[in-house]
């Protein structure tokens, strides 16, 4: 017997939280996300309330948990793009395709409650958090910004009447393709620099960085991102989630900005440390042992990941994101115990991006998608 319930209590608000750490114990795949982050989603304060409705379920099959799912409306995604659009997140199942049935049939039919007529996801209340369903590379770890799931959650979710919408890519990138390649580079770096009168920013630490810079990467979120898929517009509570998410991890030694004559900033890209050395095969609580890993990931990444690009949309078609390709080429050069950079999801029709990772040796070991159901 499977039974649904809209989360209500605290003793079912613990149940939402711990199932996926339950289902991927012992995958070392899985990367949980801050419990204490994760317990927030349940506050009446959470930065997202303003802007968002949401409502959680959980499916029990024979008295034990088989399931839960996150139904959202982003009222500031549906009024920017005119649409009445529900997103799905937090879908977590057994393998058994009549949980996930049950599961979704509950949020669709709270999104037709409040007046929606599109489901999609997963999507979750911003691009700042997880989004995409895993459907290649189940073998590759996923990382402390980037979902994982197992195999068949994409059987489940096409066989309840959902369509592919949009696929992302994750790749790793090792460096330049050759000498040669990095020389080019910097000689087209030159040229555009002096064109275009552009020059790199400089922080001495990363609270020097954010505390410089912050304002002006927020703006060029707002212009680069508007176009794209899933994105929402930023408003000052974001901001300073975002602020508080970096500020322990971000480091000029692997973030870099582009200014103009006028120390406006045109271009930035931001990556941090991996955390999955830290996290991996936890249950996503800060213990002693997680805090000292945390720290020595911080101290000597062996990996790196690429969280955040922006461009300036009136230098998009100059070749500035060249500079961005060869700050992170020469960050390969100056710590060589850095395997690889993880690009996390990259839309596949976001061709800014993608054509600015064929400058590097890349291979693509991820793949995710967003789906979309009809409603009315």
């Amino acid at each position: 017997m499977i039974e649904v319930k809209q989360v209500t209590t605290r003793r079912e608000q613990r149940a939402f939280l711990n199932f996926p750490l339950d289902l991927y114990k012992g995958n070392p795949c899985f990367i949980p996300p801050l419990y204490l982050d994760e317990k927030k989603i349940f506050r009446k304060d959470y930065v997202y309330n303003g802007s968002c409705d949401s409502a959680f379920f959980i499916a029990y099959k024979d008295g034990t948990v088989a399931g839960r799912i996150q139904g959202i409306v982003q009222k500031d995604a549906n009024a920017k793009n005119g649409e009445r659009r529900c997103r799905f997140t937090r879908f977590d199942a057994v393998d058994d395709v009549e949980v996930s049935r049950e599961l979704f049939s509950a949020v669709e039919k709270w999104a037709v409650e409040q007046g929606m007529e599109v489901m999609c996801g997963p999507l979750s209340y911003s691009d700042l958090e997880r989004e995409g369903l895993l459907i290649e590379g189940f073998d590759v770890p996923a990382t402390f910004e980037s979902p994982y799931n197992y195999a068949y959650y994409q059987h489940h979710i096409e066989a309840l009447g959902y369509a592919k919408e949009i696929d992302y890519t994750g790749s790793f990138l090792y460096g330049a393709e050759s000498e040669e390649t990095l020389q080019e580079l910097e000689d087209l770096v030159k040229f555009i620099f002096k064109r275009y009168k552009l020059h790199f920013g400089e922080a001495r630490s990363g609270s020097d960085f954010l505390k410089k810079y912050a304002q002006g990467i927020f703006d060029l979120i707002d212009k680069s991102y508007e176009g794209l898929y899933g994105t929402v517009p930023f408003t000052p509570a974001m901001r300073k989630l975002m602020m508080d998410n970096f500020g322990l991890v971000i480091s000029p030694k692997y973030a870099a900005i582009i200014l103009d004559e006028n120390e406006k900033p045109v271009c930035f890209g931001l990556s941090i440390p991996s955390l999955n050395d830290a996290f991996s095969l936890t249950r996503g609580h800060i213990t002693p042992g997680v805090a000292w890993r945390f720290l020595r990931c911080l101290r000597k990444p062996r990996v790196i990941d690429m969280c955040l690009v922006g461009v300036e949309p009136e230098y998009l078609n100059r070749g500035v994101s060249a500079a961005l390709s060869l700050s992170i080429m020469k960050s390969f050069k100056e710590h060589p115990e850095i395997q690889y950079a993880d690009t996390l999801l990259n839309l596949e029709d976001n061709w800014a991006i993608q054509n600015q990772w064929k400058r590097f040796k890349r291979d693509v070991v991820k793949r995710y998608r967003c789906f979309v159901k009809p409603l009315v």
